[in-house]
């Protein structure tokens, strides 16, 4: 890093980008309050997620769930099932599970200091800086995505913005630029900055505000930034999903338990397997089942492929087998109730589309 170029930009940088932001920032929703608890549910919503996806997901949960008591008061299934579709579902388990906490805790009174939020579940270094700075105009900069590659290009860091190191470094070095009288707009506008000018794939260079000052802009190497370490090999996995139904209308679901991915949340009776399996695995299977009848004994592959659902380290090979039965003797639940659930994107995918 250019310490000559960081002391000039240092000395009008939080002006030039917040005026840059009063012109260009996008009308959303939860920038128009102050109520950290509708900021906290945009946060959390928009963690992974783009704003495009997670807008519509931030007004259901506002409508649904307008404050922290009836949030609170809800199941955890009611959220997984609002969530569904969304991803990263420990995201939703530590909402509920936060609203619950303050609540009891703090009286329902959600907290605005960074000190106090920080230690709430599913709220870490980023989602506490952006709630008090953008609630009570806490000087606490914001470090994510788009501020890691803002910065990293133009001060041309080469520390992977990947790993622990580098959120240490990234916050000294927004804490000096931060605006100390207007922290909130700041924060909104170094975000805004990454997702609407300096973007991953098609920076706008020519028409940045910062180009005479951007390390990689004038060294031509803004594509080389940010570093990324690199990362570890994507597991394969095999799911095998039984969708067995009864001549009158039943199935079996079982929710998911453990740590592993989709925790709480409900599919069909599963095995998994190291490479696809056949028909032949899958009767195996079924015979040990004493709770079916299996004398119709109807089995087929759901369109006769296998659904592929990635996620950040590792790929779901997903086969639906459709297995009919004559009779489901315990255990079961009706078809019809099967909406009331929350289930993983791909078996919600295969219940829209699939004809019972």
């Amino acid at each position: 890093m250019d310490s000559k170029l960081f002391k000039s930009l240092v000395k009008s940088f939080s002006k030039d980008l917040i005026a840059w932001y009063h012109i260009n920032k996008r009308n959303l929703p939860w920038r128009r309050t102050n109520d950290p608890y509708k900021i906290w549910l945009s946060e959390i919503i928009l963690q992974q997620t783009q704003i495009k996806q997670g807008l519509p997901y931030y007004q259901k949960f506002v409508n649904r769930f307008p404050n922290i008591f009836v949030l609170a008061q809800s199941s955890e299934n009611e959220v997984l099932k609002l969530w569904e579709g969304l991803g990263y579902y420990s995201r939703a388990r530590n909402l509920h599970k936060t609203a619950i906490l303050i609540v009891r805790d703090y009286n329902g009174i959600f907290p605005t200091k960074y000190i106090d939020l920080i230690n709430l579940p599913g709220i870490g270094d980023y989602t506490a800086s952006a709630i008090s700075s953008f609630s009570i105009n806490e000087v606490n900069p914001v470090v994510d995505g788009n501020v890691y590659r803002f910065i990293s290009r133009l001060l041309a860091i080469k520390t992977p913005v990947n790993t622990h190191k580098s959120l240490k470094e990234f916050k000294k070095i927004t804490h000096q630029l931060i605006s100390k009288n207007n922290p909130s707009d700041f924060n909104q506008a170094i975000m805004e900055y990454g997702a609407l000018v300096c973007k991953p794939s098609s920076p706008n260079c020519e028409n940045c505000v910062f180009k005479n000052n951007c390390c990689s802009f004038l060294n031509n190497k803004v594509y080389l930034f940010p570093i990324k370490k690199k990362k570890n090999i994507t597991k394969i996995r095999n799911f095998n999903f039984l969708v067995i139904k009864s001549s009158i209308n039943r199935t079996i679901i079982k929710k998911r338990t453990g740590n592993d991915i989709w925790k709480n949340l409900y599919q069909f009776p599963l095995f998994e397997t190291d490479d696809p399996a056949d028909k032949n695995d899958v009767l195996q299977k079924l015979k040990k089942n004493k709770n079916l009848d299996l004398s119709v004994g109807k089995l087929n592959l759901y369109r006769n492929k296998i659904f592929i659902n990635k996620l950040s380290h590792q790929h779901i090979h997903c086969s639906f087998w459709i297995v009919q039965v004559k009779k489901i003797n315990k255990n079961y639940v009706n078809i019809t109730d099967l909406s009331s659930y929350p289930f993983p994107k791909p078996i919600s995918n295969f219940l829209i589309n699939y004809k019972w």
